[in-house]
């Protein structure tokens, strides 16, 4: 019988603020996994089993219909089309509470403790959960791999950055770890970029723009932003043609109530299959939905990043396979943030995006 594995939100914190004061993790890396201190932060917050609670990821109301909840981390655009499956299923009777999170870990905490069913955001954290036996499945995919690397104009190879500062966001990051791999298998030998933390993917474009840096991973609602400026610079790598079977966002759930409420998760990976369509169909149906569930972004450019993420055909939650799940866990062993040994049927249930296609 596998144990279970709870996370306690007053272990999380206290974790999170001693490690945070001694200067073991900056905030940036308590957030992205990827880093042997970042791996000590999952374990920490996933053994403390003796102080935490379980409860039920769903009540059953009296019509026969389910009460859940469903925990976002600060939505953008690649989040819409899961609220308005969200919305699809309350319009089937279901009562459904939207949480957001600040960041991916408290939603890993609330599904493994049983207070969401549903969530979507970094699969390295669901990875994560799942080493330490959390029940907790991936179920779909919720946005494919939009990071690429944009430098000075005229850079288009590794050789060329070598010695040159390199904006990345933290040690710890995904994106940090996909530009790893791709020195390390791009670039000549004893020849590597020189790494410079300085923050978000904005601050970051404006350094780029400024000459700070000579490159870095941006994704897609960066890249048009960047454009914005009138600034030349190139494309130097696409992680999506490079690394094709990572999947770095996707959908999970709490296993209890996918195993209890098989229908109702397949209604709501079926209906996200069917806005993932839509989109892809018509670029403007994802700045409506933009424009419904994130009033305040500025609707010109959405309209730039909706047309680039169908162009690329990045919505598909049923793209999942055993064999991209697998070679997702495996990059996540190179990064050094998994032990080996995880499969895909451990970490997903691919039956529901099976029967969605």
């Amino acid at each position: 019988m596998r144990r279970k594995a709870y996370v306690c939100l007053a272990d999380y914190l206290v974790f999170r603020y001693e490690s945070e004061r001694a200067g073991a993790i900056s905030k940036e890396e308590a957030v992205h996994a990827g880093t042997h201190l970042r791996r000590l932060a999952a374990l920490a917050t996933l053994a403390a089993l003796a102080a935490c609670g379980s409860g039920g990821a769903a009540e059953t109301n009296k019509n026969g219909t389910l009460s859940f909840k469903v925990a976002v981390t600060e939505p953008d655009i690649t989040t819409v089309p899961i609220l308005a499956a969200i919305d699809d299923l309350r319009r089937q009777g279901h009562k459904i509470k939207v949480v957001e999170l600040a960041e991916p870990e408290l939603s890993i905490e609330g599904l493994a403790k049983g207070e969401y069913a549903i969530s979507a955001e970094a699969t390295s954290a669901a990875l994560l959960a799942v080493e330490q036996d959390a029940p907790i499945k991936i179920i779909a995919d919720a946005i494919g791999n939009q990071w690429a690397i944009y430098g000075k104009s005229g850079i288009s190879s590794c050789d060329q950055l070598n010695g040159s500062p390199f904006g990345i966001f933290s040690e710890g990051a995904t994106a940090t770890a996909m530009v790893k791999e791709w020195v390390k298998t791009h670039c000549g030998a004893g020849k590597r970029p020189k790494y410079l933390t300085i923050g978000g993917s904005d601050v970051r474009a404006q350094a780029l723009v400024a000459g700070r840096i000579a490159a870095t991973a941006l994704e897609v609602s960066d890249v048009v932003a960047l454009e914005a400026t009138g600034a030349r610079f190139a494309k130097i790598a696409d992680f999506a043609e490079s690394l094709p079977d990572l999947r770095p966002q996707t959908v999970y759930a709490n296993t209890g109530f996918i195993t209890e409420h098989k229908s109702v998760t397949q209604a709501l990976v079926n209906s996200l299959v069917r806005e993932h369509a839509k989109i892809n169909k018509d670029p403007r149906y994802l700045v409506a939905l933009a424009a419904k569930y994130l009033p305040d972004e500025d609707g010109a450019a959405m309209a730039k990043v909706a047309q680039r993420y169908t162009a690329a055909r990045l919505f598909d939650a049923a793209a999942l396979t055993e064999k991209n799940v697998q070679g997702t866990i495996d990059f996540f062993v190179r990064a050094g943030v998994l032990k080996r040994g995880m499969t895909a049927k451990d970490a997903a249930d691919l039956t529901f995006v099976e029967a969605a296609r």
